[in-house]
């Protein structure tokens, strides 16, 4: 079992800076994969960032050059620095890990990102 914990979210207006953390406990040595996903209100939850255990990152178009993910191993952290945030970034924010390609990928509550114009 993983679990995860986000935090950072928070009320920011748009072009400004958040950065959101993630936290990893259990079985951490297990994960391999690491990401942040965001859903908005009636929206499908949508990929934002992903990162594997070297470091290899992908970035959904709508937030490459704003966005930057990153991966802490040591400290068991992943985190998401977003700036030039936008109105339409506003969503709440999960923390994924992945095992592997077979298995279910782990799920953190999520931190709300709201981005007033």
């Amino acid at each position: 079992q993983v679990q995860l914990v986000e935090s950072g979210g928070g009320l920011v207006q748009a072009g400004g800076s958040l950065s959101l953390s993630c936290a990893a406990s259990g079985s951490i040595f297990r994960i391999n994969g690491m990401g942040w996903y965001r859903q908005a209100p009636g929206k499908q939850r949508e990929l934002v960032a992903t990162i594997t255990r070297g470091g290899n990152t992908n970035y959904a178009d709508s937030v490459k050059g704003r966005f930057t993910i990153s991966r802490d191993n040591n400290k068991n952290m992943v985190y998401l620095q977003m700036n030039s945030l936008k109105p339409e970034d506003t969503a709440r924010y999960y923390c994924n890990a992945v095992i592997s390609a077979l298995s279910s990928p782990y799920w953190g509550q999520g931190t709300q990102v709201t981005v007033s114009s």
